[in-house]
């Protein structure tokens, strides 16, 4: 039983690494995931790369392979499109229910994400500031105090996290999430809207760009 759990951890692990490394661009769209490179690479054997792999199949961000490899999926335009439109009809009604909802104790936790998105927006640190943006918005998330939403964000995670890390405004995006935190604090439900449409809006921008796709 006990190795039972270690393997776990282990699996986890590696899913962890690989997943972080797609999302923050280290591994490119198309790059080969070989279980036996991977598994000298990342010093483990290759049952939790296999695991890994298996779990960002269905995340949806790696597609799999005959035998024992997979790549880096490749979004198309098309993909894109489905995550923003997905995401536009959840981030309206999640922002809105986190400003009715937040506690304290969540709103001091959303204030320590921005700060940490400003200080590396700042500072050009572009990794820190898009991670310190996609904890922003799964802290929003977890606000909105709606378990179905938490339920279908999970299921999306890996995705729009990717997706959230598309773009290289960080001090414009960091200043978008400014303004939303400052709504959220205020209870401002009804001024919401706007600002979340214009938000994905630049996000749309930003993904068309960074990805070089042709964004209706």
């Amino acid at each position: 039983m006990a190795a039972g759990a270690g393997f776990t951890s282990e699996a986890v692990r590696v899913t962890e690494r690989i997943r972080n490394e797609i999302i923050d661009g280290v591994r490119a769209p198309g790059s080969k995931l070989v279980e036996r490179d991977l598994a000298l690479e990342l010093g483990v054997s290759r049952l939790p790369v296999r695991e890994a792999l298996q779990a960002l199949v269905a995340e949806g961000i790696v597609t799999p392979r005959p035998r024992s490899w997979a790549i880096v999926r490749e979004f198309t335009a098309s993909d894109i499109a489905d995550l923003i439109e997905v995401r536009a009809s959840l981030e309206v009604l999640t922002f809105k229910l986190a400003a009715q909802r937040h506690t304290r104790s969540a709103l001091a936790e959303l204030r320590e994400a921005l700060d940490d998105e400003v200080r590396a927006a700042a500072a050009g640190e572009a990794r820190e500031a898009r991670r310190a943006g996609v904890r922003f918005h799964e802290i929003v998330t977890r606000m909105a105090g709606n378990e179905l939403l938490l339920e279908v964000q999970a299921s999306l995670s890996a995705r729009m996290r990717w997706l959230l890390s598309q773009h290289d405004d960080l001090e414009g995006i960091a200043q978008e999430h400014a303004e939303l935190y400052e709504a959220i604090a205020s209870r401002n439900v009804g001024g919401m809207e706007p600002l979340v449409l214009a938000h994905l809006e630049t996000s749309r921008a930003n993904a068309a760009e960074a990805t070089g796709h042709r964004l209706a």
